[in-house]
């Protein structure tokens, strides 16, 4: 891509995101993500209502008179983006492709985080860890963020999310708010995100197709998983090869539902061809 072009493109990204942190998500995303815990800020003299369990007895025994510690929630997080860009992301029928949308879903995500003085972090993964972005704070940081989401181009196109999570685990240290954004194309990976969500407070993203769901009625169709390079022809005029086709998506459902569940992640399902405002914003509210 030419550096112009490119250019271009983060511009109108940035313009689009930016806008949407500002306007909807920034109330949103502070409340919705706390810090770390409380840091101690100073100490004043007791008020009737006052916890007793926050007296101070040193200060008070030295001036002989009562007060209280007074704490500050410390708002400065660490926010990790997973991003999956395995070759299934170049999958899209109807208004974008699942890797556009990540892209922005990414770029709101990374507004979001410097709006509240956040370090914002990104690892790009596939079945192998393709590149690790340091968590830093600042628009410039973001822009690169952004930049490099355009034009990444993996080694791989499988998907490994286990891989990706311990990753994570071993990486950064400190607990984080991660997002993993992916069309979870994957299996295996429960464990991985119990163990993870117990060092961090991770979130799934997770992006879908509505033709990943159900087939339309078009007579013989050539099919390639763009992951593995398989063709397969599929005769969708056959009702019993669609219904099937359903059954199978109602069971990768089932699996990422229970998955999430049971590990205690929070999720958002978000469509390639509507909004992501409204998923995103419930998420943020039901947190």
């Amino acid at each position: 891509m030419e550096t112009s072009e490119l250019l271009k493109k983060v511009r109108k990204i940035e313009i689009k995101t930016r806008g949407l942190s500002n306007q909807i998500f920034s109330g949103e995303y502070h409340s919705a993500f706390k810090g770390r815990g409380m840091t101690f800020s100073e100490v004043r003299e007791y008020q009737p209502g006052d916890d007793i369990r926050s007296i101070d007895w040193n200060v008070t025994a030295r001036f002989n008179s009562t007060f209280v510690k007074v704490f500050e929630e410390e708002r400065e997080m660490t926010v990790m983006l997973l991003v999956d860009v395995s070759a299934s992301g170049e999958f899209g029928t109807r208004k974008q492709l699942k890797q556009d949308l990540i892209t922005e879903l990414c770029a709101v995500l990374a507004f979001s985080s410097i709006q509240n003085n956040d370090k914002i972090g990104i690892i790009f993964f596939t079945d192998k860890i393709e590149k690790f972005i340091p968590p830093k704070k600042g628009k410039t940081h973001v822009l690169r963020i952004i930049r490099d989401l355009i034009e990444f181009k993996p080694e791989h196109k499988k998907t490994n999310i286990e891989l990706a999570l311990k990753y994570l685990t071993g990486v950064i240290k400190k607990r984080s708010i991660a997002f993993v954004i992916s069309d979870f194309m994957d299996s295996n990976f429960s464990d991985a995100l119990k163990i993870a969500n117990k060092k961090h407070d991770l979130v799934a993203l997770r992006i879908y197709d509505k033709r990943e769901q159900e087939l339309p009625n078009v007579g013989l169709l050539k099919l390639v998983d763009a992951e593995t390079g398989k063709l397969k022809w599929v005769d969708t005029s056959d009702k019993n090869v669609r219904t099937q086709f359903i059954v199978n998506a109602k069971k990768r459902e089932a699996f990422l539902k229970d998955a999430f569940n049971k590990s205690g992640v929070d999720t958002a399902n978000i469509n390639t061809e509507e909004s992501y405002i409204p998923p995103l914003t419930n998420l943020f509210k039901r947190r």
